[in-house]
């Protein structure tokens, strides 16, 4: 075993780590289940899957990444069980339907200020920590509605008809609603930090 894949895998013992991670899985599996006794339990058993196939890392992905690749897919499991079970009608809330109008002129183009700005390059903005916090202040900043599709297709990675299951959405209304959170993180993305945090 490599020092750094020792290290790494150190991290279960490390009780400033593990208060850090759990509490990252509880909001993302919270937001993910509208639950929170079973954000809880998907944690939990994410956390004792991690101790438990410690072992089985190899060090292809980083730790942490690896510990959501577990709960992603114990969130999965959850939300697929609820669709079999429960009548999830309840999660669906109208309030989130926002209007993105303003972003636009009366032709369909982009209004000047909101005009999409050249990234630079994202690739290596992706792998700054600092990033990810701004994403993340981002993501909690969408309509509860947009924030839970936008994940449940791009981190648990769920397909259209089983998010469209989970929220009793149709199609067209899933695919508005990702529409409109890419645009929200875009926009948040730039005037937080292509715009900024670059620059500091």
């Amino acid at each position: 075993m490599n020092a750094k894949l020792k290290t790494e895998k150190g991290l279960l013992a490390d009780t400033a780590f593990l208060q850090d991670i759990r509490r990252q899985m509880m909001r993302f599996a919270t937001l993910q289940l509208s639950d929170s006794n079973q954000a809880e339990d998907a944690v939990q058993e994410a956390l004792i899957g991690a101790m438990k196939n410690a072992d089985s890392f190899g060090g292809r992905a980083a730790f942490k990444t690896w510990m959501f690749a577990i709960l992603k897919n114990k969130i999965a499991d959850v939300l697929r069980y609820k669709q079999r079970t429960v009548n999830i009608g309840s999660f669906a809330h109208d309030e989130d339907d926002e209007d993105v109008s303003e972003l636009f002129d009366r032709k369909g183009f982009w209004q000047k200020d909101e005009r999409p700005v050249v990234w630079g390059n994202p690739e290596a903005a992706m792998r700054e920590k600092h990033f990810w916090r701004v994403f993340e202040a981002c993501l909690e900043h969408l309509p509860p509605k947009q924030a839970r599709v936008f994940m449940l297709r791009e981190f648990i990675e769920l397909d259209a008809g089983e998010i469209c299951a989970t929220m009793e959405l149709t199609t067209s209304n899933l695919h508005v609603l990702l529409h409109r959170a890419r645009l929200r993180l875009r926009e948040c993305l730039e005037n937080n930090w292509y715009l900024q945090g670059e620059k500091s």
